[in-house]
């Protein structure tokens, strides 16, 4: 998993992020999946995308979900230069063999409709370009639930991380044959 914050568990401890909860489903389902957590919060797409070498080097994983681009919305970041990182990242996963599960997100409407529609499509332009899974909106389990966030507003508490991690969960294994022995990195 690389991702920011919202991956990372933000304020909670690590074992109640959604990576760690649905690492936890995993095992339980009876999946023996290795899964590494490569989230670090206020990280951006260019952040991702300079740490991802040495990721892939050290773990070399068959599968990477990427939830990266939040950050860089946030910060009003151009969006080109989103887009750029992120298929720089995807790219460089396929390279290295592994399949790629694309977690997008959405920004809130404050930064204009033409922003946040052309921020939202990148995911989906990328995942049609380098067929990817997509999961289009990773926080659509709790998007209109205030109770599923922290005092922010932007990051998910711990009944919001548990149910990001059985959407992302189900998303997996629509999107792939988890009955394989080969390990997953997260």
């Amino acid at each position: 998993m690389l991702g920011d914050s919202l991956s990372a568990g933000y304020n909670l401890p690590p074992e109640k992020a959604w990576p760690a909860l649905m690492r936890e489903t995993l095992l339980h389902e009876g999946y023996s999946y290795q899964l590494v957590n490569a989230s670090i919060s206020g990280d951006t797409t260019a952040g991702g995308l300079a740490r991802l070498p040495e990721l892939l080097e050290r773990n070399a994983p068959v599968l990477v979900m990427i939830e990266l681009g939040a950050n860089d919305g946030l910060r009003g970041q151009p969006l080109l230069q989103m887009k750029n990182n992120l298929a720089a990242v995807i790219a460089a996963v396929q390279a290295q063999g592994a399949e790629v599960m694309l977690l997008g997100m959405q920004l809130p409407p404050n930064f204009g409709p033409g922003y946040t529609r052309d921020f939202a499509k990148i995911y989906f332009d990328l995942a049609e370009q380098y067929h990817t899974a997509l999961m289009p909106f990773l926080l659509e389990p709790i998007a209109t639930s205030y109770d599923h966030f922290l005092e922010d507003g932007l990051h998910p508490n711990a009944a919001g991380q548990q149910l990001v991690a059985t959407a992302v969960f189900g998303s997996l294994q629509n999107a792939f044959d988890l009955g394989s022995d080969r390990a997953v990195q997260e």
